[in-house]
């Protein structure tokens, strides 16, 4: 069973509702009640004026099985539920309410497009990960072998000769059967309504998704969507001026290379990890919103649209300032470009970071990357850098990484209590912050551990496992198989030779162990690999401490 999905994003464009044209346009008397296979060939006209609101969720959440079944259940003439389609009167396009799945697979079986040929190409900026596509191989793969492609199909009764019986039988169904069509009726606001009605009926949206579309014209939600697909697919920043978008698809490419960069497959097999995991998972898309959101400082009251509700702070606190539309795209760019510092600090080669190993911070004891674990990190370093604390976090860092690693299971029984995302977050957190506070009271493991059950919200998840807790089995499990290779990459990591915590290479940098300017040489001799922020922030912090 494949694990990745297939993404069909690219085979209906976006619009927004009430999008205008320049042509007149006047309302259908007449709509038709089917569609058939031949109208969602590229040169059809109806395919070309069919359109997804610009608020849809991706097209992305159906395996190959469920894609090649719905086409297969199609062409047998099984009951496929009614497409629910909306006519703008002011556009005239026609717009997909409910059905953009199943409408999405049959395109992408006519156009031989399952994440990865020409229109994905291009909607993607040719920007298209690994996984997607596999996912889009594995489609084809199974197309083939039950039903065949419409290209084959589409030949088969005109060289009935070299076809098979049931490849012309199929072709044959495929000439007479066409789609079910319902209409909704009224203007945008209706056909809005109906679009939230309808999917929450179906298959609920999830929260984060259900803010995300509420809150499209908010620059916490466009900087998301621009993260997630490296500045590519549907371009929700198209209104702003050109330099604008230029700069906003630029930063959306830097940090997306920087944190999720190189791609991962679903097991550990190399020691260069991405730092936040996979940008294709079903967790991205919240951890990224999460990471917009903490980064500049925004609580759930500023964007969520709750008219009802007086966004006042209790406590003689200051009210709430509503997170106001982003008309021109300048704080949108503002926000992406808080991103950018607050990547920059945990990963990269920058001066300022501090070169954060993966395996080491991100990754569980079983192999498995940890959304909460990434923002985590980024609220530690965020907290060290507005307390200026981060020469006291680099004296100390080597003991904090081998505790984190050798209790490496305690993440895992955080989240295992509390749940992923900002569930755990904070949770894991406080036990970040016991442990810097108890190792700066020079601690030994248990003493830590003490003062970590002795926190009501760590008390009852963190238990210290004893052999007899491992269970053994006959065969390796994925998840053993890759806590091995975690266990063998740290194992393995080097060393900074400034504070002594594990490196990353990826993000290392090479330091003069006797500076140039106290007469150090170019000579290999004279060369250590460092994390950046030892090698610069660190390292002249404690040589302008030393006495003339």
């Amino acid at each position: 069973m494949a694990t990745h999905m297939v993404n069909m994003d690219a085979l209906i464009p976006r619009d927004d509702f009430e999008a205008a044209s320049d042509e007149p346009v006047t309302q259908a008397s007449i709509l038709s009640t089917t569609m058939k296979i031949t109208d969602l060939g590229p040169d059809s006209l109806i395919y070309n004026v069919l359109r997804k609101p610009d608020f849809q969720r991706e097209t992305a959440n159906w395996t190959p099985e469920k894609v090649a079944e719905l086409v297969r259940s199609f062409l047998e003439g099984d009951l496929i539920p009614s497409v629910i389609l909306w006519r703008s009167p002011v556009s005239g396009n026609i717009f997909v309410i409910d059905g953009a799945h199943r409408l999405s697979a049959l395109i992408a079986w006519v156009h031989d497009d399952y994440g990865d040929k020409y229109t994905s190409i291009r909607f993607f900026d040719n920007n298209i990960p690994d996984e997607q596509k596999r996912a889009a191989t594995e489609t084809r793969r199974l197309i083939s072998e039950s039903v065949g492609s419409y290209s084959e199909l589409n030949l088969a009764l005109r060289n009935s000769d070299t076809a098979s019986r049931d490849r012309i039988r199929l072709a044959r169904n495929l000439s007479a059967f066409a789609i079910n069509l319902q209409w909704v009726g009224g203007g945008a606001e209706k056909a809005e309504s109906s679009f939230f009605r309808i999917n929450q009926q179906a298959t609920p949206i999830d929260p984060t998704e259900l803010d995300m579309i509420k809150s499209r014209r908010k620059p916490n939600a466009l900087a998301t969507r621009a993260f997630i697909r490296a500045g590519t697919g549907h371009k929700y920043w198209s209104t702003f001026s050109d330099v604008i978008q230029t700069e906003i698809e630029g930063t959306a490419k830097e940090v997306y290379d920087l944190i999720f960069k190189p791609n991962l497959d679903s097991s550990v097999r190399t020691a260069d990890l991405p730092v936040a995991g996979r940008a294709y998972s079903a967790d991205s898309v919240k951890m990224v919103f999460e990471l917009v959101n903490f980064v500049n400082g925004l609580q759930p009251e500023m964007w969520r649209d709750e008219p009802t509700k007086k966004k006042r702070r209790l406590g003689g606190k200051p009210p709430i300032t509503p997170l106001a539309d982003d008309l021109d795209g300048t704080a949108t760019l503002k926000f992406m470009r808080s991103v950018r510092k607050a990547a920059s600090r945990i990963a990269g080669n920058e001066p300022a970071s501090l070169g954060m190993h993966p395996a080491v911070y991100f990754y569980s004891a079983t192999g498995r990357f940890q959304p909460a674990a990434f923002l985590s990190a980024v609220t530690l370093v965020q907290d060290l850098v507005d307390r200026r604390g981060l020469p006291g976090f680099t004296e100390v860092r080597v003991n904090f990484e081998n505790f984190l690693v050798n209790y490496k299971y305690f993440l895992n029984q955080i989240v295992r209590a509390y749940g992923s995302l900002q569930k755990s977050t904070p949770i894991i957190s406080l036990m970040y912050q016991t442990i810097l506070a108890a190792l700066h009271d020079n601690c030994t493991d248990e003493q830590i551990i003490e003062r970590l059950k002795a926190q009501s919200a760590l008390r009852s998840p963190i238990k210290v496992q004893s052999d007899e807790d491992r269970k053994s089995r006959r065969n390796f499990s994925a998840e053993t198989k890759n806590a091995a290779a975690l266990r063998a990459t740290i194992a393995a990591a080097p060393r900074c030779e400034i504070c002594g915590a594990f490196l990353h290479l990826r993000f290392a940098t090479v330091d003069h162990k006797v500076r140039k300017q106290d007469g150090g040489t170019g000579d290999i001799s004279n060369a250590q690999l460092t994390h950046p922020y030892c090698n610069s922030g660190y390292k002249e912090s404690k040589n302008a401490a030393k006495p003339k």
